[in-house]
């Protein structure tokens, strides 16, 4: 399934599953340090690699959407809900490549994420998104989206050899969000 929204005249702004044909469109951005900083994989470092990694980790994965422009991979929205009786909660990650930034796409894109979670899975009633304190970007995303800021976890997440503050935002499925 694939929801868009249309930016501009010929622009169409997409979340869908990924494809193995989109290898060198998430190379061309998987591979910068930049969109991958606070991401808890490493940058890719060749098309055999992104196409590994779609074939073995975002093919596979249970909620994970390439985000387009005009059906272009340009980053990418994951939700993962948690198992057994804590299934009601999902995690959720995103990134875009740094010639999008700043354009309001990567809120656009996680807002259909959002909407179409909900839909497709009923029994998810709280998305929660962890952000690195220094990511101020990621938290500004969450924020206009609606997410209510919980608190700061001094410590709390590990990425890229060190242990990181973290802040905990989250949306339920009864909130409003914009």
């Amino acid at each position: 399934m694939s929801l868009s929204l249309t930016m501009e005249k010929s622009t169409e702004l997409s979340i869908r599953p990924f494809v193995v044909t989109d290898a060198d469109d998430f190379f061309s951005w998987a591979s910068d340090d930049r969109v991958t900083q606070y991401l808890r994989w490493n940058t890719i470092n060749d098309r055999d690699q992104a196409l590994k990694y779609l074939k073995e980790v975002a093919i596979p994965h249970p909620w994970r959407r390439s985000i387009c422009l005009a059906n272009k991979s340009i980053g990418y929205v994951s939700v993962k809900p948690e198992s057994g009786s804590d299934r009601h909660r999902a995690h959720i990650s995103y990134a875009i490549g740094t010639e999008f930034w700043g354009r309001g796409l990567t809120t656009a894109a996680v807002k259909m994420a959002i909407s179409a979670v909900f839909q497709e899975l009923p029994f998810v009633v709280r998305i929660e998104g962890l952000v690195e304190d220094e990511n101020k970007a990621s938290q500004k995303v969450l924020e206009k989206l609606g997410f209510q800021k919980e608190g700061y976890l001094r410590k709390y997440g590990f990425n890229k050899g060190e242990i990181r503050d973290m802040i905990m935002y989250s949306l339920l499925s009864t909130d409003s969000f914009s």
